[in-house]
């Protein structure tokens, strides 16, 4: 990806905010809510998710670009920018209540939300509304994406971890605490870097990317389709009969000869199962099954070789990055059988 290119998705993410705080006002009126409450969701969203460096909310664009390895199209860098803003408003909900529970008085050089003269505590809710914001927004521009599920899977086990390693950092410090440097330890602190920060800040991007990207998800679902057990996937395939457009048939159309090309051209799509089982048998005689593995081997081994290439920290060859992060979300994909 040329510095050029990073610009521009960088811009067309900056450009992308806007359009999704309005969507999340234009809700708020036509539900009829009071244009003082609108006006102080509003204030909520400028104070808190804009000012701070963006660096997780671009990863998602970067890492989408990364992956596609192409200049993305203005609808791809806005739909990984929608994901990227989500993760910035994440990022707004645990830092406002971050700063409640540490009793910190600035944030990105100003007062803290709670801080601010006339919000107090009724920051414990705006920050329950940025996070509600979050989610309003998944629902808007991915639910009827296949993978919009596991968008918000993925959130709920980020703010699951992270909210873990919160808890992890805030007990010592809490009212009940008992001051005891013997329950400190490098392996606490490690387990608190890693869910407090590591996963959201590290993880997340790059699985959002991943999941954005999903054309190997997509070639997994399209052979499960072809060749999973109906017992096992909990459903029959129909994909061949629907004349659906996947991986399978262009894969087989690719390498089949004049009479297998013949075949498919005159049964695939038709609605009966002497047609699909023909169609079938050019599948088997082309060898997609072991195409498709194959094909699942090469993009395995290629992120792998991604995580890899994490630069190395000084301290003793230690990564800057663990790439189990990464590895964690691939070994959940690699492999998949329904």
């Amino acid at each position: 990806m040329t510095s050029g290119s990073m610009s521009s998705n960088h811009r067309r993410f900056q450009e992308a905010w806007p359009i999704l705080r309005d969507d999340v006002l234009e809700d708020w009126a036509a539900k009829g809510v009071s244009q003082d409450a609108i006006d102080w969701c509003r204030r909520n969203m400028e104070y808190n998710v804009i000012g701070g460096k963006m660096l997780r909310g671009r990863a998602v664009v970067d890492s989408l670009a990364i992956l596609e390895a192409r200049e993305l199209t203005d609808e791809e860098c806005f739909r990984a920018a929608v994901l990227g803003w989500c993760m910035e408003l994440f990022q707004a909900f645990g830092l406002v209540a971050d700063d409640i529970m540490d009793q910190s008085p600035t944030r990105r050089g100003r007062p803290c939300w709670y801080k601010v003269e006339d919000v107090g505590l009724v920051a414990i809710n705006d920050a329950f509304i940025l996070e509600g914001t979050m989610f309003f927004l998944l629902k808007k521009y991915f639910r009827d994406q296949e993978g919009y599920v596991d968008f918000v899977e993925l959130f709920r086990e980020m703010i699951y971890l992270t909210e873990m390693g919160q808890l992890l950092d805030t007990l010592p410090s809490s009212g009940h605490r008992v001051i005891d440097l013997e329950t400190f330890s490098m392996e606490r602190y490690r387990l608190t870097a890693i869910y407090k920060s590591a996963y959201f800040s590290i993880y997340l991007p790059i699985a959002l990317a991943m999941l954005l990207n999903g054309i190997p998800r997509q070639v997994q679902d399209d052979f499960i389709d072809f060749a999973g057990l109906p017992e096992h996937t909990g459903k029959v395939g129909t994909d061949i009969v629907n004349n659906k457009c996947t991986w399978c048939v262009i894969t087989a159309f690719a390498h089949a000869d004049a009479g297998q090309r013949e075949v498919l051209r005159q049964k695939y799509g038709r609605q009966d199962g002497a047609s699909e089982e023909k169609v079938r048998e050019v599948f088997e005689q082309v060898g997609l099954r072991e195409r498709y593995v194959a094909y699942e081997e090469e993009v395995y081994q290629r992120i792998n070789g991604m995580v890899e290439r994490i630069p190395k920290g000084e301290d003793q060859g230690a990564p800057v990055v663990n790439g189990e992060v990464f590895t964690v979300f691939l070994e959940k994909l690699y492999k998949r059988s329904k």
